[in-house]
């Protein structure tokens, strides 16, 4: 049986979940956090659903082994893949996140809407259900290869990147942009200075984690007392480590 003392379990392909870590150390400081970086198969968001399910069962496998009494897939590639398996597989609560469009589409008058996300994450039938509920004006952008550059913490590459990518579109026209993998999360700040002032940024971190407090006080399961504190675990280099703790103490990057 869970207990209220016991860790949450958070995994993403790479470091883009710390962004959504992040937000839950802030939200929930009394709660321990498990952090799970899949480096090892990184990146999900250009492989098949087959084979994304396959990875993050291995790494559901290695959480669960510390009796983790919920589970947080900060991947929205992974949670389209592969969130209502687990939830069908596990009896501990599970939360996912979406790109957030929704938001988006609140915010938006009568221009555009720029999806930014993995290829994977803009095809599944997870967000094209999104799209049809919340997709007036919307455009999918895959970002193959922007997601690498964070994880190589190659800032300049990413700026390099997102010129080039803005370029291709007519940003005056633009409302919102959509960051729609937890790994541009950290190029925020970036790409706040490429927009007209007037175009919107949205992301799912700060809903991801209010979700996951409102299943955890449903559960019963809200740490009470004491001071949480975070582990990190890796599949690949265990050098990585480092990078996952400075990215989570770290503001973002400028």
């Amino acid at each position: 049986m869970n207990q209220k003392t016991d860790p949450i379990g958070i995994f993403d392909s790479g470091v883009g979940g710390i962004s959504t870590l992040k937000e839950m150390t802030h939200l929930l400081p009394r709660e321990d956090f498990i952090y799970y970086g899949d480096a090892a198969n990184a990146p999900y968001g250009t492989k098949s659903t087959a084979e994304v399910i396959r990875c993050v069962r291995q790494v559901t496998e290695a959480l669960t082994a510390r009796h983790i009494k919920a589970l947080v897939i900060a991947c929205n590639t992974a949670t389209g893949a592969a969130a209502a398996t687990l939830r069908q597989e596990m009896t501990i609560p599970v939360i996912g996140m979406e790109p957030a469009l929704k938001p988006a589409s609140l915010i938006r008058k009568d221009g555009r809407i720029l999806v930014l996300a993995t290829p994977l994450a803009l095809h599944q039938e997870k967000f094209d259900r999104l799209m049809e509920l919340y997709g007036e004006g919307a455009e999918r952008v895959p970002c193959a290869g922007l997601m690498e550059l964070v994880e190589q913490e190659d800032w300049e590459g990413a700026r390099e990147y997102l010129r080039k990518l803005f370029a291709g579109f007519e940003m005056d026209t633009v409302d919102a942009v959509v960051l729609g993998c937890t790994h541009y999360v950290f190029l925020k700040k970036m790409i706040r200075k490429m927009l007209p002032e007037r175009t919107a940024i949205t992301e799912g971190n700060e809903g991801t984690a209010r979700q996951l407090k409102r299943v955890l006080e449903r559960e019963g399961l809200l740490a009470d007392s004491g001071e949480g504190h975070v582990e990190m675990m890796t599949s690949g280099d265990p050098a990585g480590l480092e990078v996952m703790r400075r990215l989570l103490e770290k503001p973002l990057p400028e």
